[in-house]
């Protein structure tokens, strides 16, 4: 299917990419030690009915979501593997739970009860792992309540629920003046987990390694770690070193619609926010904010025939608007990139995130549903995911 895909804004999925860093954080990981691969938000953006299969086919152990709806989503593509849905599902679900053998987190005493309560009414059993709250103050049990010891065991203790995990999650693993506090937090979880041994509660799998603790803390890789980012190819943050290699997975592009000389003194977008100074050549790319192209943020650029120019004027839905007058031979059809790669022309979606005065999480998750994922490997597009199409 290469170049058949309708080229207006798409963004490029390399597999190839993808499959070379999930290998490469498994040889990271301490040996003994099972991965979940966090798919969570269409694979954060990148496309999950592709994403999913090469992870499998890599040697996912496990796969983590946001909700009942991802996991279904992952068994409808043929993904065998278990699955956990990381955060609060309503009991009443307790019947799909367990028709799709999905997982489901425990994030409170109160919640255990309900659950078991609509399981036993349901006539199933579920598999459920324990979220503990040791300082993300998300959800979970409180490590610091008095009873959070006793209301776990209870939980273990409830019918039909079968508690085959425990996890924590770490709320600055990623900063540089963060370690002190991510120990602190490993230390509160192992505490509670060793107590909750000394009863003869016991867990198959103890997990708290988000990706940062992945590459940063592998005394603490513990039965499972959960990388998300990392695997598709970004640090979570710019100040993390690593001998880990990664690649970028996905390139954000759009092409130029249309090339036009405005005198100085016209405006430009709605609100006439910017008079052109001087003459000027302007590009308008397809993109806008419905495709995830941030309405909001600083001096922005796009990168076009490998240089970076400006946007300027507001962003529209659908369109916006590029100070071409530095690239002489800028016209219609043209390829515009707004982050990664284009065969030389490398723009690091860390670079255009700050730019945007956000996180680079954000961006990659916000390319909007319209945008086109185009499969990549070894050089080819093989495959696109158009949700407006299929």
């Amino acid at each position: 299917m290469a170049e058949q895909f309708l080229r207006r804004t798409w963004a490029e999925i390399d597999l190839d990419a993808l499959r070379q860093n999930f290998e490469n954080i498994r040889c990271h990981v301490t040996a003994g030690c099972r991965t979940m691969a966090i798919v969570k938000a269409n694979a954060y953006g990148h496309g999950v009915s592709r994403c999913a299969q090469v992870l499998a086919d890599a040697g996912a152990d496990w796969f983590g979501v946001s909700n009942v709806e991802e996991a279904i989503e992952l068994r409808r593509l043929g993904i065998a593997q278990p699955i956990l849905i990381l955060s609060y599902t309503p009991p009443q679900q307790a019947a799909v739970l367990a028709r799709y053998d999905i997982t489901q987190t425990v994030v409170s005493a109160d919640h255990a009860a309900e659950l078991s309560a609509a399981a036993v009414e349901a006539g199933v059993s579920l598999a459920v792992h324990i979220a503990v709250d040791t300082g993300m103050t998300r959800v979970g049990f409180p490590y610091n309540a008095s009873s959070t010891e006793e209301d776990i065991a209870a939980a273990c203790a409830l019918p039909a629920l079968k508690a085959t995990g425990i996890f924590t999650h770490f709320a600055v693993a990623d900063e540089p003046d963060g370690e002190a506090f991510t120990r602190e937090q490993y230390a509160r979880f192992m505490r509670l987990t060793e107590a909750l041994a000394a009863r003869g509660i016991v867990f198959e799998l103890r997990h708290c390694c988000n990706s940062a603790a992945t590459v940063r803390f592998p005394d603490m890789h513990l039965d499972m770690v959960r990388p998300g980012l990392i695997m598709y190819g970004l640090m979570p943050d710019s100040t993390m070193r690593s001998s880990l290699q990664l690649s970028p997975v996905m390139s954000l592009k759009t092409a130029v619609s249309q090339v036009k000389s405005v005198a100085a003194g016209e405006t430009v977008s709605y609100g006439r926010t910017y008079t052109a100074p001087t003459n000027i050549r302007t590009a308008t790319v397809a993109i806008g904010y419905a495709d995830g192209f941030p309405r909001g943020g600083g001096d922005r650029h796009v990168m076009l025939r490998g240089k970076l120019v400006p946007v300027i004027g507001r962003v529209c839905m659908d369109q916006t608007v590029l100070d071409a007058s530095a690239v002489e031979q800028a016209a219609a059809g043209d390829v515009a990139l707004i982050f990664g790669r284009d065969g030389e022309n490398v723009r690091p979606v860390e670079a255009y995130a700050a730019e945007c005065d956000t996180i680079h999480y954000e961006i990659i998750c916000a390319v909007g549903r319209r945008v086109p994922r185009i499969f990549v490997q070894g050089g080819t597009a093989i495959d696109e995911q158009n949700e407006l199409l299929d």
